[in-house]
């Protein structure tokens, strides 16, 4: 599994349309308006790197309404699940 986020400036009348166009791609189980430099965050789970490549290129760049991305590949992904069970009984070294 790869997982990436993109981060996305949008043309301000289009960020709530936007949000729910990118949520139906497929690979894209979440999309975040925030504050700041960008207007929303895609968070991407896909099974390769191409997978990504294409998501990003074919699907989420032709949107109407996109200015730019700029898209952050995991190298690692870290929750509150893993690091609990480090050290739950059993659960590291």
């Amino acid at each position: 599994m790869v997982n990436a986020v993109v981060l996305i400036e949008a043309e301000a009348d289009k960020i709530t349309r936007l949000a729910e166009e990118l949520v139906e791609i497929e690979g894209v189980p979440e999309v975040f308006s925030v504050a700041g430099r960008y207007d929303l965050v895609a968070i991407l789970r896909v099974a390769t790197n191409q997978d990504v490549a294409d998501v990003v290129s074919s699907k989420i760049r032709h949107l109407d309404g996109i200015a730019k991305t700029e898209t952050l590949i995991a190298f690692r992904v870290y929750s509150r699940e893993d690091i609990e069970g480090i050290f739950a009984p059993g659960g590291g070294s």
